[in-house]
């Protein structure tokens, strides 16, 4: 993907594509007040927040800190938009969190103390094959989405993602359509793209025709009506998970 470089006129943040950090001048979306509380449902996840810009990960509940994630080292905005963590499991007061850094499903652990916890029911399935994204809430199936995937020679990876950031390209007519989702994996083939990191966007699309093929460098990309539901009507929060099948 090219990343955009205007700027676009929704306050709050600063944006340069879903596939770079660090520079660029176009806001991305505060998602803060659209995290929800907790649901109580069988089908619904945790999301960890954590209360600063950066976070210990450890190998183990009460073990060794391995590293210290940044909010600036994998946001795009990080001043505008929270450093969030899908759990995957708890144990006492510490959850193994997936981690959005390489390699793809990598995984850790935080202290409840570090996070703030919410919930969401919403779920992402993705069908490579069937070039098909399933929305679902509480397990049920709300929506299905026609998707362009990647090519054979930079493949979209397959396994266990969570939106990360949620950037509103500077102009809706261009490559991202109105909306882009960063996921929290990366491309398996490629270390960098275009001056960014090569993270895995869901996006719109200049080009509706391409919907159904194999046409990307990995990223998802949906039609601009599609996009705009997921973000206006259904409002998913940032931590959902999406569940990329080969």
């Amino acid at each position: 993907m090219t990343p955009p470089t205007s700027a676009s006129p929704t306050p709050g943040a600063q944006h340069n594509g879903p596939g770079n950090h660090g520079s660029g001048n176009g806001p991305a979306v505060d998602y803060r007040t659209l995290v929800p509380s907790n649901t109580a449902s069988e089908h619904t996840v945790l999301i960890a927040t954590s209360k600063k810009a950066s976070i210990q990960i450890w190998d183990k509940p009460g073990g060794t800190v391995t590293s210290t994630i940044a909010a600036a080292d994998v946001l795009t905005a990080p001043d505008a938009t929270p450093l969030v963590f899908l759990v995957e499991s708890q144990q006492s007061d510490w959850y193994q969190v997936y981690l959005p850094v390489r390699p793809n499903g990598s995984t850790g652990w935080v202290p409840g103390s570090q996070v703030q916890l919410s919930g969401t029911d919403y779920a992402l399935d993705v069908y490579l094959t069937d070039h098909t994204l399933v929305l679902s809430k509480g397990g049920e199936e709300k929506e299905r989405f026609p998707l362009g995937v990647g090519r054979s020679d930079r493949p979209t990876p397959g396994g266990v993602y969570y939106l990360r950031e949620l950037l509103v390209p500077p102009n809706p007519a261009d490559i991202y359509g109105p909306y882009a989702y960063g996921l929290s994996g990366y491309s398996p083939v490629l270390d960098s793209f275009k001056g960014g990191k090569a993270v895995i966007g869901l996006h719109g699309t200049n080009d509706p025709a391409s919907i159904g093929g194999d046409v990307s460098s990995g990223c998802l990309r949906m039609n601009n009506a599609d996009v705009t539901t997921l973000v206006e009507t259904y409002q998913l929060p940032l931590g959902t998970p999406v569940y990329i099948h080969d």
